[in-house]
């Protein structure tokens, strides 16, 4: 479904819904105001019915969460098998040629340096305050099989990226405790995962349960939150900032371990969309004019948060690559997401400054941008960007 599409169905959903579907709708939406988040761990109860497809739903579900099948939501468990086939380990990368480049003080200038470690800090932390974030919040409140099937895969993911980090970190001879410290030394780092954690901590509240209004909304914001300002916002800036210096045949190894963590993080954020949207429609009274304004607020502030990380990372800025043309392309994305949300978009006459990043994931289909290896590599199946 393509985003004009998007955006004319929740724009005509209440044109869409005739006046008895209405009543249902807020029945269920007033029912669920009363009902308790189902984890899984409840007693069980011998002689129970089977579980009905439409008894499910993507939170406040009355339906056992432990029975995978019958699967509703074909989207959700097509992320889960993409995830899967694109399966990948870091060690598969060689890093001898980053090494020698990291070891020879004329091969880098200083401020490449600071920027790749501050960079690796960055994601060190990040990845996992997202782990944490699906396993301690969204994961809890998400009731739905399928749904929380690909919820583990990603949880699985985030953990491997962290493994890369700590794998590019060692094989450079970095200084750990620098690296994986530095989201509480560098302002902007601390800032962006403060900004992350508050919205996690909310729903971490042993007290919280979805069910009402307000604390629907607070869960699709920690969503948004997740998938639309770390994952598809913030990490892009890292990305460009890495991938540009692969062009440039500089710390190739790194370039190729982050093309693949741009392509796990591209099922990431595509999935919380897909849930974030389809919560909406079966909670049409969820999205007010005042609720997409939050949204948009929060995106706002992502921007800005981003945006003094990038002066952090590159304050005079890399060959290709600056401050205010990250400005720019944060701006270029945010509108794309938006867009999927079903929002207009809030960044008028924005072009892409960084139109080779489209390349790197189109040719990484069939083969490595940098040239290091052949990147088809995978487990069981075909490799899938979830562009």
């Amino acid at each position: 479904m393509d985003n004009i599409q998007r955006r004319d169905i929740f724009m005509g959903m209440d044109d869409s819904v005739d006046s008895s579907s209405k009543g249902m709708l807020q029945t269920k939406e007033k029912e669920n105001t009363t009902s308790k988040n189902s984890s899984g761990l409840e007693k069980i109860e011998q002689g129970a019915g089977r579980v009905r497809v439409d008894d499910k739903s993507m939170i406040n579900s009355r339906a056992d969460v432990n029975q995978l099948v019958p699967i509703k939501y074909e989207w959700a468990w097509q992320r889960y098998v993409d995830g899967c086939a694109n399966h990948w380990m870091p060690t598969e990368i060689s890093m001898s040629k980053d090494i020698y480049t990291w070891k020879h003080p004329t091969e880098l200038t200083e401020d490449e340096r600071l920027m790749l470690k501050r960079n690796l800090g960055f994601f060190a932390s990040s990845e996992s305050l997202v782990a944490n974030n699906i396993i301690f919040a969204i994961y809890k409140h998400l009731s739905n099989p399928e749904c929380r099937q690909y919820l583990l895969r990603q949880a699985f993911e985030e953990a491997i990226h962290t493994h890369c980090f700590q794998y590019i970190v060692q094989s450079l001879g970095l200084d750990e405790g620098e690296i994986f410290n530095l989201y509480r030394e560098i302002p902007s780092v601390h800032d962006k995962a403060s900004w992350a954690l508050k919205h996690t901590q909310q729903l971490d509240d042993p007290e919280f349960h979805t069910g009402s209004m307000e604390n629907n909304r607070l869960f699709v914001k920690n969503m948004i939150a997740l998938y639309v300002c770390m994952e598809s916002l913030w990490f892009y800036t890292g990305f460009a900032q890495v991938l540009s210096m692969g062009r440039r045949n500089k710390m190739t190894g790194i370039a190729e371990q982050y093309q693949y963590i741009m392509r796990d993080e591209s099922l990431h954020f595509n999935f919380g969309i897909d849930a974030v949207n389809q919560i909406r429609i079966e909670n049409p009274t969820l999205w007010t004019d005042s609720f997409e304004k939050e949204i948009i607020q929060m995106i706002h502030e992502a921007l800005e948060l981003e945006v003094a990380y990038a002066y952090d990372t590159m304050p005079r800025g890399l060959l290709g690559i600056t401050a205010p043309m990250v400005d720019e392309y944060m701006k270029y994305i945010a509108n794309r997401r938006l867009n999927q949300l079903g929002i207009a978009e809030e960044f008028p006459n924005i072009t892409n400054p960084f139109p080779w990043m489209s390349e790197v994931v189109d040719l990484g289909k069939e083969k490595n941008f940098f040239e290091t290896r052949v990147t088809d590599y995978q487990t069981g199946g075909a490799l899938d960007w979830g562009e």
